[in-house]
């Protein structure tokens, strides 16, 4: 870089070369510079997409796990029977409602599968089921949209990572 930022009559002088030989070797120089660069922010995009992959693969995994145990908690709670009215049931899992009431966020732990159901739920048979004023069970849907949300915006652009990366044969 000190030998690129040198005035080219002081480097030709100093090395005894003409003009036009310093400004090809200065013109190397920087291109060797901008090369490395360049494979340094390759490295650190594949890094990247790497982790993104991992995380894609996380979330499906979790989703798949989930997708097989959630059934037997809703067969439980549809054939049960309630005296105390459709209103203060809901189809939300024990285990949900307790995420719900002890989590400060739970919208962050919560899966994706636990956050539609969250969403499907009527607002007053949440607020009921929970104890909480219909505000709260409002703002609590309105964070598990936004959250759901992006998760969704988070699997698509690595879809589209992905694809586009399918499509180069070889990385830098």
């Amino acid at each position: 870089k000190v030998l690129i930022d040198v005035p080219r009559s002081d480097l030709a002088e100093e090395l005894a070369q003409s003009e036009t030989k310093v400004q090809v070797l200065q013109d190397t120089l920087q291109q060797v510079l901008d090369r490395r660069e360049e494979e340094r922010q390759s490295r650190q995009l594949l890094e990247l997409y790497l982790e993104a992959l991992k995380k894609e693969d996380s979330i499906l995994s979790k989703v798949a796990a989930s997708e097989t145990v959630p059934g037997k908690e809703l067969d439980e709670v549809d054939t049960s029977t309630s005296s105390t009215g459709p209103s203060s049931r809901t189809a939300l899992s024990d285990q949900i409602l307790a995420a719900l009431k002890e989590k400060p966020a739970p919208e962050l732990c919560l899966d994706s599968q636990d956050l539609e159901l969250v969403l499907k739920e009527d607002t007053e048979a949440l607020s009921l089921a929970l104890r909480w004023d219909k505000q709260k069970a409002e703002a609590l849907q309105r964070a598990c949209d936004q959250e759901l949300s992006k998760r969704l915006q988070q699997v698509q652009t690595l879809h589209s990572l992905r694809s586009t990366s399918k499509g180069k044969k070889t990385l830098p």
